[in-house]
C-alpha cells in the first residue's frame, strides 16, 4: 500500500511539473483549459493540480481565472 502512494504521490509530482512548464514557456497567463489543451491532461485535473501549486505558493492568479508561475 505504501508503495503505491509513493506512486500517485510522483506521479502527481511529474503532472504539477508539466503544468508548470507549460505555463513558462507560454509566458504569459493562463487559463485551466489552455493549460489542459496544451499538456494534454484533463481539465478537472489541471484545476486540481493549480490549486495546489497555488498552495504550495508556486502559482499567483493575476486576475480572476488566470496563473502564473510565481516570480521566485
Amino acid at each position: 500500500m505504501i508503495m503505491n502512494s509513493n506512486k500517485e504521490v510522483m506521479k502527481m509530482e511529474v503532472k504539477e511539473q508539466i503544468v508548470l512548464d507549460a505555463m513558462k514557456e507560454a509566458g504569459k497567463p493562463m487559463r485551466p483549459g489552455e493549460i489542459a489543451e496544451i499538456t494534454g491532461l484533463d481539465k478537472d485535473e489541471v484545476s486540481k493540480i493549480i490549486r495546489e501549486l497555488e498552495k504550495e505558493g508556486k502559482l499567483v492568479s493575476p486576475r480572476r481565472c488566470f496563473y502564473a508561475p510565481a516570480e521566485k
